[in-house]
């Protein structure tokens, strides 16, 4: 008998959007769906338990609307239908259904990249790959924009597609304001009088709430709670998410974007990223709705083209740098930086306001804004010589957005410049007193980030020289970082000597697993030097 279906169209768990390439020319007559929740797709590393659910309810609610549009899914869940990888769950459909051809849409890693280009020789089938054209510029364009340059800086590749796709632009060519970046009016703390508006939340469905009782017990080894789930897992909920952001938060976006608080853990946050990068959500539909309300007097342009920045720019560059660099991105440690990762990584228990904070919502909430994940946990992981691996894959397991493609990057090459300048033209190394100046966690924190010795100094200040000492070789001709070198060589050499007293001791208190009762004191006196 002739199989009734011909073709499989094979879904991955971030390609959730009924126009994805390998479904727009589908026919419920003569292609068959298949999804699939392999096993090793949960636990490669230890995910936050909110991006499992998240990601498989999501993948669920696809699947019943495929079905609801005529299609016959066949559907690996691993509850009922258990496998061990997509191969697997692709083995299993082939043998059932008699089919010998698959049409996929590339996937977004290296790591299941290499998987799908096994099929056709192991399985004996004809694979066809098609492009995901759910971003701004295809692949190759961001290869044309690196094509003889020394330097692969994510501003002007923003700028060319600011140009082809008219958003924020005038029609005379012209950036709308007369500028293209407005990132130098986005860096105000929030002030005391202000608490940003609770975010949009999702009462779980029956098919959320049902992963959700068990996504502890199935997922022993995953990380952080639950308690807090309220995200979107279909497209009319995350529509609903993204009207609710342009409406509420968007206008307030701008001048806070880079501001920290104790009072909010997303302050004026849009919060979609993880719409955008399961599918529920396109990056030109975000971008134009920003941009209307700009155009409508709704929301001020230092906010609207932040906001745009984020996804027409950043997102766009990191996915072109993590496809051009290669598979073997991230395999590089530029600094030699070997220590592993603390434990209060894991349970957030920290004497440092700023690391409780940000690493506690981490796990509580799954999400962080990028400050928090740059300059806190990030900068932290940086001065103190954290392994790039072991942080790298620690980021990609607890944040709900996290897919390799966007988190590499973000980590390896802003966070902890371990590619050596590939991404970024200058570490993002600070001391504690960034942190003051853009939170209020110094408030009720240990540590005071004016003192630098000392007992309750700010291990972010002695870390920072500390960083800057023992890398000279390889920053100190760096033109970004040439005035701390220059205030590190006027330094007085007793001055020097305190400071990297005290980052010795802490590194060997974190060493040895007792960073606890915060004090550092190494009989230096307390000082101010910057």
């Amino acid at each position: 008998m002739k199989p009734r279906f011909q073709t499989i169209r094979f879904i991955l768990g971030d390609q959730l959007t009924p126009s994805l390439s390998s479904l727009k020319d589908a026919d419920p007559d003569r292609d068959l769906i298949v999804m699939a929740e392999p096993h090793h797709e949960a636990t490669y590393v230890p995910h936050h338990r909110q991006k499992i659910v998240m990601i498989l309810s999501a993948m669920r609610h696809f699947a019943a609307e495929l079905r609801d549009s005529g299609f016959h899914v066949e559907y690996f869940d691993y509850q009922e239908r258990p496998t061990t990888s997509f191969t697997d769950a692709l083995k299993a459909a082939l043998s059932e259904h008699g089919i010998k051809k698959v049409i996929i849409t590339e996937p977004g890693e290296w790591r299941v990249k290499h998987e799908i280009d096994r099929w056709s020789e192991d399985l004996d089938i004809s694979v066809e790959m098609r492009a995901d054209d759910r971003f701004f510029a295809p692949l190759s364009a961001f290869a044309d924009f690196a094509k003889d340059r020394k330097e692969l800086r994510m501003e002007y590749f923003y700028r060319g597609l600011r140009r082809d796709t008219g958003i924020l632009m005038e029609p005379d060519g012209k950036p709308v304001g007369g500028q293209w970046n407005f990132d130098h009016d986005n860096r105000k703390s929030l002030p005391d009088d202000v608490t940003p508006p609770s975010p949009k939340t999702f009462a779980p469905d029956k098919i959320t709430q049902g992963l959700l009782d068990r996504v502890c017990d199935d997922f022993p080894d995953a990380m952080g709670d639950v308690a807090s789930f309220g995200w979107p897992v279909t497209r009319k909920d995350a529509l609903e998410a993204l009207d609710h952001f342009i409406k509420h938060r968007l206008a307030q976006f701008g001048d806070y974007q880079d501001a920290m608080t104790v009072k909010s853990a997303t302050l004026y946050h849009s919060l979609i990223s993880p719409c955008l990068n399961t599918g529920l959500l396109l990056p030109d539909e975000v971008c134009r709705a920003a941009e209307k309300s700009y155009h409508e007097g709704k929301a001020p342009l230092n906010a609207v083209e932040g906001f745009i920045r984020q996804i027409l720019g950043w997102r766009e560059y990191v996915r072109g740098l993590y496809w051009y660099l290669g598979p073997d991105y991230g395999s590089d440690n530029h600094f030699d930086a070997k220590r592993p990762l603390p434990g209060f990584f894991w349970d957030g228990e920290v004497p440092m306001n700023c690391l409780k904070q940000a690493i506690g919502e981490t796990l509580e909430n799954a999400y962080a804004h990028h400050i928090q994940r740059l300059m806190v946990i990030g900068n932290f992981s940086l001065l103190a010589g954290l392994d790039p691996k072991e942080v790298c894959d620690w980021y990609l397991a607890v944040y709900i957005d996290a897919f390799e493609w966007v988190e590499l990057p973000n980590t390896f090459g802003m966070a902890l410049y371990a590619d050596g300048g590939k991404m970024a033209s200058k570490p993002y190394a600070a001391s504690g007193k960034y942190i003051d100046r853009m939170s209020d966690y110094c408030k009720d924190c240990l540590y005071n980030p004016r003192n630098n010795t000392g007992k309750d100094a700010c291990p972010f200040n002695a870390l920072y020289w500390h960083f800057l000492d023992r890398n000279a070789d390889k920053l100190g001709n760096n033109p970004r970082l040439g005035m701390p070198y220059r205030n590190w060589a006027r330094m007085k050499d007793d001055k020097k000597r305190d400071l990297i007293a005290q980052a010795d001791a802490f590194l060997r208190k974190l060493d040895d697993g007792k960073f606890d009762d915060g004090k550092f004191d190494t009989g230096s006196e307390q000082g101010s030097l910057f």
